[in-house]
């Protein structure tokens, strides 16, 4: 009986380590990127901002809180920067940012980054990108 009550003992932390385990991985995987969309670019007359809708394909809550960004265009950074957020984003759903541009491009422009976020109290960052349109990005 003794030998029973050992075994079982043993097969629980097993399981039990098994499943913190699983569920850590599961935590620490990331998960499907959110969506950079370019809605708009507004000039003004020493510099301009882009807005882009950022949807989260995540079936949890993301906050947003940092975005890296660089705008290229025909192989040429044009601007580059870093916009601080404190935005939560339900899942499924999509807000929209606002990001300083610097000087435009008569060429269609690439907006490229890192957009830091939280999901569940875990810090992950994604790679997002998004493409500014010629007509758009025209002075």
């Amino acid at each position: 009986m003794a030998l029973r009550l050992a075994q079982l003992a043993r097969l629980t932390r097993l399981a039990s380590a098994a499943a913190v385990t699983l569920a850590l991985a599961a935590g620490c995987h990331p998960g499907v990127s959110p969506e950079l969309r370019v809605i708009g670019v507004h000039e003004r007359p020493r510099n301009g901002a882009v807005f882009v809708q950022v949807t989260n394909p995540a079936s949890r809550t993301m906050h947003l809180t940092k975005l890296e960004y660089t705008f290229a265009a025909g192989g040429t950074k044009v601007s580059e920067g870093e916009v601080s957020l404190s935005r939560e984003v339900p899942a499924g759903a999509a807000v929209v940012v606002e990001i300083p541009l610097d000087s435009t491009s008569e060429q269609a422009m690439t907006l490229s980054g890192r957009l830091t976020a939280e999901l569940d109290q875990i810090v992950e960052i994604f790679s997002v990108s998004a493409q500014v349109a010629p007509q758009a990005a025209a002075k």
